[in-house]
């Protein structure tokens, strides 16, 4: 699945894996992503500047990704942010403001992750024009 544009997407997970994993999989559907082990690595390197999809692990270190993703929207409200999360049930009750059509468990299915950043993508095109 190619994007139209070279959208940027922007990962953050303290696991090795998931981000390689993860932005194999994006770069090969026409994403250009930037990979960070923290938020803090992100915030220092880039910030949210010219990111269109912001992915994060939830269970973090310091910065999780629930609190990333208030100071994200905080910064960018058009930012969108996709959660992910290797313990659910640790997640628990945080996660219930959270659009299911942007959460996913891991494992996640590849193909539902691109399709999902795409279409939040176009979604923000479409209501920006």
């Amino acid at each position: 699945m190619q994007t139209a544009h070279k959208s940027i997407v922007a990962i953050v997970d303290d696991d090795e894996r998931t981000l390689e994993s993860l932005g194999d999989l994006l770069e090969a559907a026409g994403f250009v992503v930037r990979a960070y082990s923290s938020a803090a690595a992100l915030m220092h390197e880039h910030g949210l500047a010219g990111i269109d999809c912001l992915v994060s692990d939830i269970g973090m270190p310091d910065i999780n990704g629930l609190e990333l993703r208030t100071i994200a929207t905080m910064e960018r409200s058009d930012l969108l942010v996709i959660l992910i999360t290797g313990r659910p049930k640790a997640a628990g009750p945080a996660t219930s403001d959270i659009d299911p059509r942007r959460y996913f468990e891991k494992p996640y299915d590849g193909r539902k992750m691109v399709a999902a950043i795409a279409a939040a993508i176009a979604d923000a095109r479409s209501e920006r024009s």
